[in-house]
């Protein structure tokens, strides 16, 4: 029976260790906590009240705050930490990493220093240790409708054919349903700048532009996303896949989108940082607005969509220019 280290108990990680537990194959999980107070929570009332409340911890699931009681004995190590944060996490566990661990990132950014990837991130730090296997898993996926049972697609990417397997069946379950895919830079490109794209789309809904502006953002937002992630080598068909257009819709669409909360915020002419000093989770495309930006100069890749959404987080333009301007823009074609 293997164990699963499950490293990061925000919201999505917490969800991942309850719909671990439902999975077709049994298995011992553990779950990793940052902060003492929430740790001491989950192991007395079993409930994550700061970033998944009203759903139950299962008593078999183990929850620590140490890296090193986490990863004992562990067979995969699925971390779920804010991106900003993945390359100090794996340094610091590195001392306690064995070369018959496989690796799950479901960590959807780029590193803000690098602007790697987060398997490439880990294959680096694990890499100074031994050659390590690697995934990313995502799609479109709530956490509260993921712990909750709701019937749930995503996308399980490696290079590795057999590490693929192994993940879909560990992971699966009634609910939680896992499509292999070989294209690890179009999974994790995917995930990472649709949530810059859903500030947008939350800048369009708070400024009540209506469903044809949504509909033209979501398009245009998706090929934006292709461009950059082609450039970096991906597969065009995989940005039209679950990891790709499914994330991107349910993130600019979905009342539980974090990014997409933060634009309506911005669009009701709140500045960023009272928007980001009331919520308790991280909203990934913050950070991952400037990371693609600088990826796409480095690829020779116009991002006319983050551009603006950049200008708006940076309190250089008000919502409604920025996204006016989008529609100002000289004349193109659609493809090509």
């Amino acid at each position: 029976m293997k164990k699963i280290a499950v490293i990061g108990a925000g919201s999505w990680g917490t969800a991942l260790a309850i719909v671990l537990t439902r999975s077709r194959q049994p298995h011992r999980v553990s779950l990793w906590v940052f902060e003492a107070d929430i740790c001491e929570t989950l192991r007395t009332r079993r409930v994550n009240d700061v970033f998944l409340p009203g759903f139950e911890v299962p008593r078999e699931i183990q929850v620590t705050n140490e890296l090193r009681e986490a990863l004992a004995g562990a067979d995969i190590v699925l971390s779920v930490m804010p991106s900003g944060h993945a390359r100090r996490l794996y340094e610091q566990m590195l001392p306690e990493l064995g070369p018959q661990m496989a690796f799950v990132s479901a960590t959807k950014g780029l590193a803000p220093d690098s602007l790697e990837r987060i398997s490439e991130v880990i294959c680096k730090t694990v890499g100074t240790k031994f050659d390590a296997r690697v995934a990313a898993l995502s799609g479109p996926s709530f956490a509260k409708e993921v712990a909750r049972g709701d019937p749930t697609a995503v996308v399980i990417a490696s290079s590795d054919a057999g590490l693929t397997q192994m993940v879909q069946e560990e992971f699966s379950g009634p609910t939680f349903r896992l499509y292999g895919n070989d294209d690890v830079a179009g999974v994790e490109l995917g995930g990472a700048v649709k949530n810059v794209i859903a500030i947008a789309a939350g800048v369009a809904e708070g400024l009540a532009l209506g469903h044809n502006a949504l509909a033209g953002l979501i398009t245009r937002g998706l090929a934006e996303i292709t461009r950059l992630a082609c450039a970096a080598g991906a597969q065009r068909e995989t940005l039209a896949g679950l990891s790709g257009l499914g994330d991107l819709v349910l993130t600019c669409t979905g009342s539980l989108s974090r990014n997409r909360h933060v634009g309506i915020q911005l669009a009701h002419g709140r500045s960023l940082n009272d928007v980001l000093s009331g919520m308790k989770m991280v909203a990934e495309g913050v950070r991952t607005t400037e990371a693609a930006l600088a990826l796409g100069a480095r690829r020779g890749v116009e991002l006319p969509i983050a551009s603006q959404v950049a200008e708006l987080l940076a309190g250089r333009k008000d919502a409604r220019t920025a996204l006016y301007e989008l529609m100002l823009r000289p004349q193109r074609a659609e493809t090509g």
